[in-house]
């Protein structure tokens, strides 16, 4: 076979896998091709409680594997609460229809899909801890998203401290990310309710020689009311010791002059209605306070649980936040977008929310 044939046999493969690639309904692109993209998850409890909403839930994963490349998405930020019971084998079907040991099961699989493709991070919610809420300290957590699993937490992962039983966990961890208009970044996770020694650990790293020219994205399950962003305080856990939402604030984000992006989820109700704008602004939250350095602490609830349709309903409707970090190294573009919409060229007129609380930008200073 000489040249000219194999060159036509390649060109006909090429046009052969252009003709069979699928079609976006609703492809998404960077506002600049020099952007990157973190990808925030809100508390996915509700895909995983009931069978016939899990499907949802391996969607958006497949979405965010499916986009790493054209979004250029540099990680996931799971806000917790990725079960909604970590140790129940009664089901109230009022509620779910899933053992604790299903639900662990079947979003451990749908992280399967981000597995190889992208760093995610997990905060640890209260759902995840004791028998039905987060009264008690023990967890599954180490036992389905460990190390190991996603061959990117190696490059990524750079320091962990023990869980609340002791155990070796990703549940208090941090993790680096170089970019060429940002610099260095350091996300730092943690577990459910931090105690006051993980607040520590988390200031050290932040103020260390190493880290502190760093920006600092803080991932933690409650630090926010919905719809006011008020400060979690007091919340009737019975878990000890713990810090909520304004300790959190005095103790690690005011002394911490780079934690300039602190996320969360946790909090949220259903709308009077559902399907109204009500929905978003019951269920996100954000505010900016200055830290002790005079620097602004972007601070930003998503919670998708209520937003298919209330506690019972699909689990969320597939809605992601995209955070877009602009290439002038300073600005952040968050958006709403929803997987489960834009799949489809009958709905994905729907797929974007674009009022106050869904679409915004945070200049860091």
């Amino acid at each position: 076979m000489n040249y000219k044939h194999l060159l036509l046999l390649s060109i006909l493969a090429l046009a052969s896998q252009v003709a069979w690639a699928q079609h976006r309904a609703d492809r998404q692109k960077l506002n600049d091709p020099e952007s990157f993209t973190f990808i925030v998850f809100g508390d996915p409890q509700g895909y995983t409680k009931y069978d016939i909403n899990q499907p949802i839930y391996e969607l958006c994963t497949a979405w965010i594997a499916d986009n790493v490349e054209q979004l250029n998405i540099q990680g996931v930020l799971f806000t917790g609460d990725l079960v909604e019971q970590n140790e129940n084998i009664v089901r109230n079907r009022n509620m779910l229809n899933q053992t604790s040991k299903q639900m662990w099961e079947w979003s451990s699989h749908c992280l399967k899909r981000l597995d190889g493709h992208v760093p995610y991070i997990i905060a640890g919610g209260n759902h995840e801890y004791g028998y039905v809420r987060g009264d008690e300290p023990f967890t599954h957590y180490p036992e389905y998203y460990t190390f190991e699993r996603n061959p990117l937490t190696a490059e990524h992962l750079v320091a962990a401290l023990p869980n609340r039983m002791g155990q070796v966990s990703l549940e208090n961890a941090a993790w680096e990310f170089h970019t060429k208009h940002w610099g260095s970044l350091l996300v730092i996770g943690t577990e459910w309710a931090p105690r006051d020694e993980v607040l520590a650990w988390a200031k050290k790293l932040c103020d260390s020689d190493k880290y502190k020219n760093h920006t600092v994205i803080f991932l933690t399950h409650s630090l926010l009311r919905e719809t006011t962003a008020q400060y979690t305080v007091n919340e009737g856990y019975k878990i000890q010791p713990r810090n909520y939402g304004r300790e959190i604030w005095e103790k690690l984000l005011y002394p911490c002059s780079n934690i300039r992006l602190a996320v969360c989820g946790h909090t949220g109700h259903p709308a009077s209605k559902a399907g109204s704008e009500e929905d978003f602004r019951n269920n996100t939250a954000y505010r900016q306070d200055k830290n002790a350095a005079g620097k602004t602490v972007h601070q930003m609830m998503f919670n998708i649980q209520c937003l298919g349709g209330g506690w019972e309903g699909n689990g969320g409707d597939g809605w992601l936040r995209l955070l877009e970090f602009m290439p002038d190294g300073k600005t952040i573009k968050a958006s709403t977008y929803s997987v489960l919409f834009g799949i489809s060229p009958m709905t994905k007129h729907l797929a974007h929310q674009t009022d106050p609380c869904c679409q915004f930008d945070m200049v860091i200073e």
